[in-house]
């Protein structure tokens, strides 16, 4: 268990996907470019791709995003966050997305 305070400390916005591309070489990694309502978009790298074999269908699509993690390289990609999913009853990648478009950058409360 954590408390309400520590999970305060996640900073969970809604992003924007600008740009999608399959890493190469990687069997489960799409780099993504997000439009977080910052000066400049940030590079996501997410494990999904197995669910968007055509990562276009993302474009322009609003999802939930964690802001506040400690930036890592993947496959020397710097990754600046990470897209929220869960799995359906099937094992399916579902992501999490507002239920009604908001402006990037906005937090979740």
């Amino acid at each position: 268990m954590i408390s309400i305070d520590d999970f305060k400390n996640i900073d969970i916005r809604a992003g924007a996907i600008l740009s999608a591309d399959i890493v190469p070489d990687a069997d489960k990694l799409l780099k993504l470019s997000v439009d977080l309502g910052e000066e400049t978009p940030r590079s996501i790298v997410s494990g999904i791709r197995e669910a968007f074999p055509d990562p276009s269908v993302l474009l322009g699509k609003q999802y939930l995003f964690a802001t506040n993690l400690e930036p890592r390289t993947i496959r020397g990609i710097p990754s600046n966050g990470m897209i929220l999913a869960l799995r359906d009853s099937e094992g399916a990648i579902v992501l999490l997305t507002p239920e009604r478009p908001v402006l990037p950058g906005a937090r979740a409360m």
